[in-house]
């Protein structure tokens, strides 16, 4: 069982590691405490589906528009102009989610037909005769 103080230690320590990272990685002008409050609700949400146990593809997805709305936060706050490969960091989990969607859309069995499971025993099982 997933406890909440231990939620809460790992998704802080993620906020902090984050902020200071994007810190490092940003202009000078734009300091870790403006990141910090930038990226905070969107820390907060995922920490909050991540509680409520949401399942793995949805918590990809819910993840990958934070982190974009987080990135746009940053430039709305930014004093300086950011650079180009922030912007594009900020589209990259939506672009690997929508890819690995994709595949597994055109790879499945049966065209459109999605299935992912969360555990990967869950499901069918097939016996090992014929």
């Amino acid at each position: 069982m997933r406890h909440p103080l231990d939620i809460v230690a790992m998704f802080a320590a993620l906020w902090l590691l984050a902020s200071m990272m994007l810190d490092a990685l940003t202009p000078k002008e734009l300091t870790a405490i403006m990141i910090g409050v930038a990226i905070g609700p969107a820390i907060v949400i995922t920490a909050v589906f991540y509680y409520l146990r949401c399942p793995r593809t949805d918590f990809a997805v819910m993840f990958a528009a934070l982190w974009l709305i987080s990135d746009i936060a940053i430039a709305f706050v930014s004093p300086a102009q950011l650079p180009h490969f922030l912007i594009v960091l900020g589209f990259l989990p939506a672009l690997l989610v929508g890819i690995v969607l994709h595949w597994r859309t055109f790879t499945s069995p049966q065209r459109g037909d999605v299935r992912l499971r969360s555990n990967p025993g869950e499901g069918p099982q097939h016996s090992a005769t014929p």
